[in-house]
């Protein structure tokens, strides 16, 4: 059989993949594995992506074109697993859920992808993750474990229930193994009539401190919707965090190259860049740094802004922005009502310009 396998070289993306089994993981989602009928060999770097080619009746040419994070490991190259899951909208999701089955060929392009901790000399991580977008950090933690790395991950995972984070079992059992594999999930609710002890809301400064109190240690690496993985870069900027050590992939739109990069055009405060801020009430202005926040600002100027926490969490601070920009990076103590009705907290807002405030 070895020599079976030796002979039978590299899978090279020209031969049709062959399905070998579907794995349910979670609703609407499967681990979908295939081998090369060859017998040949999968290689690749952990977190990479293959580009399925899946029928779509009624779709221009009957086929679409879906990219999907590797999900197994390239130290067990007899096979290779994508998982998938499927939204509401979901084309080529559906129909591999609903038709896909052991024996049945597709065509893929790949693999390919940026996306990858093979190169990385870090000797601690913290893999972040939500929804499916847990694929990638599965495969470079699989990949991590086989080789027999002394692992140190911090491995926080997202979803909307318990029953909807994937690969929880395998991870619980692979953390149970080693103490070097710290798993942290959370949760927007519980299932009903199970009760959940763990991590409940939507991740931020607060929950990042508190799972991984070393964080600025640690090599970042972050896969999700684009709204998560923006919390999670300005969660971290807050924080102090050299963000030269962060590393992220939308599942949206992974990356082939360098230049496919996207630009990311996140607010950076700069100590040196003057802003003012016209408390109107009191028709007082300051004139401060985009680094000092609202509420040290109304301080500075000897008016009184109740706070509590001043770390975005207790709504103490939340007075009305009348016109202007401000940077918020809150921890859940405003709501999207409230925002959207010109409301800030005043402990966690740098003023962006001018800015007018009610006070």
């Amino acid at each position: 059989m070895k020599d079976h396998y030796s002979a039978a070289g590299v899978w090279e993306d020209g031969e049709t993949l062959e399905c070998v089994s579907v794995v349910p993981e979670a609703p609407n989602t499967a681990s979908f594995s295939f081998r090369a009928p060859s017998g040949a060999l999968f290689t690749y770097e952990p977190g990479q992506f293959l580009t399925l080619e899946i029928p779509a009746p009624g779709q221009p040419g009957g086929v679409v074109h879906r990219t999907y994070t590797i999900s197994s490991s390239p130290s067990r190259p007899r096979s290779i697993t994508i998982t998938a899951k499927a939204q509401e909208d979901s084309i080529g999701t559906r129909w591999m859920l609903d038709n896909l089955q052991p024996g049945m060929r597709m065509k893929a392009i790949g693999p390919a992808g940026l996306f990858s901790n093979s190169n990385s000399k870090a000797r601690k991580y913290l893999f972040v993750s939500a929804g499916s977008g847990i694929t990638p950090m599965m495969s470079m933690t699989t990949c991590m474990w086989d080789e027999g790395q002394d692992l140190d991950v911090v491995f926080i995972n997202c979803a909307k229930r318990p029953s909807e984070i994937i690969f929880r079992q395998r991870l619980e059992w692979m953390a149970s193994r080693t103490p070097g594999l710290d798993l942290k999930f959370v949760v927007e609710e519980p299932d009903p009539y199970k009760p959940w002890t763990g991590y409940q809301g939507q991740f931020n400064q607060l929950m990042l401190g508190l799972m991984a109190p070393d964080y600025l240690d640690r090599e970042v690496y972050c896969c999700g919707p684009e709204p998560f993985m923006t919390a999670v870069r300005e969660a971290l900027a807050g924080l102090g965090f050299d963000m030269e050590n962060y590393h992220q992939e939308s599942f949206g739109a992974p990356v082939e190259t360098e230049a496919d990069q996207p630009d990311l055009d996140d607010v950076v405060l700069d100590d040196d860049t003057n802003a003012e801020i016209h408390f109107a009430t009191s028709d007082v202005t300051a004139k401060v740094a985009e680094t000092d926040t609202v509420l040290a600002a109304a301080r500075n100027v000897g008016l009184n802004i109740p706070s509590g926490c001043t770390f975005g969490v207790c709504g103490t601070c939340k007075v009305k922005k009348s016109s202007g920009e401000v940077h918020m990076v809150h921890n859940g103590g405003i709501s999207e009502d409230d925002i959207a009705a010109g409301y800030i907290l005043a402990c966690c807002s740098n003023p962006i310009g001018r800015v007018e405030i009610e006070v």
